[in-house]
């Protein structure tokens, strides 16, 4: 089954939350992949791959004990800043350029990313959820997945897969 997909135009005045349907009748996730680590990072429990309707794969989730428990966190890549110079994509944030060590410019004001007041990541997601619902479902089936690969410790690095659905 392919996922349904509805495309509003903007100007016509449609109510968007009308006209959207469950994220559960658009689109189910078939697989979870889970491949634990045993590493010094502790706060790094394990990846996770998904796979959307078995046709669309989501690599490099991340399992993580935080301090309210285990969450998901969506795969990931650091921002890059040109060094004016040499033109060298250098780490955000960094004084120096990695190719040439000119002085980078001082990072920009730090943008706020909500009400909240936190602090704009050096990392941006790659790919995420939009919908609140559509986070918890895979933070949900991941966790779930995670639990079961804990308990059956043998195969954990071998990356096994848990089919749902």
């Amino acid at each position: 089954m392919l996922p349904q997909v509805a495309f509003l135009n903007a100007d016509s005045g449609s109510n968007l939350h009308a006209n959207l349907r469950s994220i559960r009748d658009i689109m189910e996730i078939t697989e979870v992949r889970i491949f634990t680590r045993e590493s010094e990072d502790k706060k790094l429990k394990a990846f996770a791959t998904i796979t959307f309707d078995d046709c669309f794969v989501v690599r490099n989730i991340k399992i993580i004990d935080g301090t309210k428990g285990l969450f998901v966190a969506m795969p990931s890549r650091k921002i890059k800043e040109a060094c004016p110079k040499c033109g060298f994509k250098n780490p955000a944030r960094t004084k120096y350029c990695g190719q040439c060590a000119a002085t980078m410019p001082p990072p920009a004001p730090v943008e706020m990313s909500d009400d909240k007041g936190h602090r704009q990541s050096e990392h941006r997601d790659i790919a995420h959820p939009i919908t609140a619902e559509c986070r918890e479902m895979i933070q949900k089936k991941v966790l779930e997945a995670y639990d079961a690969e804990s308990k059956s410790p043998a195969d954990s690095q071998q990356g096994n897969s848990s089919d749902v659905g």
